[in-house]
């Protein structure tokens, strides 16, 4: 199992092992989860590639963007 070494800055590099298993690049955001019951870190490495669309079967205007964007937003910051 590969090991690292946190710096006094608190970083970490990321074996070359696991890079390569997980391909993960220079700039790639990382989520990192700490689970207590068993004292671990989870790192998820973000899908690369081509995301999912859908067709809305209509054009959308400037007006729509905002809209989504504000609800989403809010939907944020109830949470």
């Amino acid at each position: 199992m590969p090991t690292t070494k946190v710096t006094r800055n608190y970083q970490i590099t990321i074996p070359a092992e696991i890079r390569a298993r997980t391909n993960v690049e220079r700039g790639d955001v990382l989520v990192m989860e700490y689970r207590e019951e068993e004292g671990v870190i989870k790192i998820r490495v973000p899908r690369k590639g081509k995301r999912k669309t859908r067709k809305l079967g209509k054009p959308l205007g400037l007006e729509d963007i905002e809209r989504s964007i504000e609800r989403g937003l809010n939907d944020c910051l109830r949470s």
